[in-house]
């Protein structure tokens, strides 16, 4: 697609790790669990409304394996905190506050 004279691509699918994506035809490029629809945010969810791992693998059938969940955990870890757990964006969390 051509915009004046920039040239707009589509967003591309992120490999976000071994069982996660975000893919622009999935989902509207929200993190999914790789050959599901299963968005990431539902089983973080879950996992915070006290589900345990394996009661996630079972209520989805097992299309969300334990090693996929370990990975959301880690994933949204990494995004929120640095290597030594402290806020990655800690100038712009004070600027918020």
């Amino acid at each position: 697609m051509k915009n004046g004279s920039t040239t707009i691509s589509p967003a591309a699918r992120v490999e976000l790790g071994t069982y996660l994506v975000a893919d622009p035809a999935i989902c509207h490029g929200k993190p999914t669990f790789k050959g599901t629809r299963i968005m990431m945010w539902q089983v973080l969810d879950e996992l915070a409304h006290g589900m345990t791992p394996d009661e996630i693998v079972a209520a989805w059938g097992g299309k969300v394996s334990r090693a996929a969940i370990a990975e959301s955990v880690l994933l949204a870890r990494e995004s929120l905190l640095d290597e030594r757990g402290r806020l990655r964006h800690r100038e712009e969390a004070l600027a918020a506050a």
